[in-house]
């Protein structure tokens, strides 16, 4: 094969790739260069002169995306590579279209998330429940109520200052955990929320949220009531609503979490409430 069917046919995958994700995935941030199949290829990919920065700062700038001849503008954001003028809609518009993984076979409705733009605080739970997957909405059945009492006891709701969303977007059967296949299928819409959202802080609903967040294996039980940053943002993880009408003894350290998280989020952001 020649160099240049090689590398029309790596751009057909890039363009593919980034339709489906709605942004540029980090397998495709260098530009290789490819050779005749007669040449001998050197053992490593060389990044092209076309997508690198000065040697001094060692890191790869984004290539632009062609779509019908016109370049789509993009904009970076750690291993992300973001569309620019991607919002909260668009994003959602992509995970009514996701078939990535077994659970949209079933769903009635995916659950994006709901809440306003900018938030001071993105809570993240792990899936929708049997009213979620009716409704189309996060956090509405009895779990979601607890929570919305929750958060109106730290002065946050969804109407005002928070968004909220989960790990994966649509329904897993009999409310089990979303396997590890599906969490990673949803984990690039949920990346995408986050950047475009850009929020002061974020909760995380038990222990399903949280380790996938984390990318840990930790209990629960070891983290909860603990800040630790992602990706500049400061980051708490308490027990799901759910676990607290299973186990009434659990409300009281929960209570003491969110107490600890509103201290944190009036030191960021003094006017989170008005």
């Amino acid at each position: 094969m020649k160099a240049a069917e090689k590398n029309a046919l790596y751009e057909i995958l890039k363009k593919t790739s980034a339709a489906l994700l709605g942004y540029e995935s980090q397998a495709f941030m260098e530009e290789p260069r490819f050779f005749d199949d007669a040449e001998v290829a050197p053992s490593a990919p060389i990044v092209s002169s076309a997508s690198a920065e000065p040697e001094s700062s060692g890191k790869a700038e984004p290539a632009s995306i062609q779509q019908d001849g016109a370049p789509a503008a993009l904009v970076e954001s750690g291993a992300l590579v973001i569309e620019a003028g991607a919002t909260i809609d668009s994003i959602s518009k992509k995970i009514a279209a996701c078939s990535r993984c077994s659970l949209s076979q079933k769903r009635k409705n995916v659950v994006p998330g709901e809440g306003v733009i900018n938030p001071a605080v993105l809570v993240v739970g792990e899936g929708p429940g049997a009213d979620e997957d009716e409704q189309g909405r996060p956090f509405v059945g009895r779990a979601g109520q607890l929570l919305d009492k929750m958060l109106a006891a730290i002065n946050l709701s969804r109407e005002k200052n928070c968004f909220i969303a989960n790990i994966v977007k649509c329904r897993p059967p009999m409310n089990r955990d979303p396997e590890p296949q599906e969490a990673q299928a949803c984990r690039s819409f949920l990346d995408a929320q986050i950047h475009v959202l850009k929020p002061k802080m974020i909760l995380a609903l038990g222990r399903v949220a949280m380790r996938n967040l984390l990318d840990t294996s930790i209990g629960i039980n070891q983290m909860r009531g603990r800040f630790v940053d992602f990706k500049g943002i400061p980051f708490m993880a308490t027990y799901h609503p759910s676990a607290l009408l299973r186990d009434e003894s659990l409300k009281r350290p929960a209570w003491e979490d969110l107490k600890a998280f509103r201290q944190k989020l009036l030191e960021i952001c003094p006017d989170y409430d008005k």
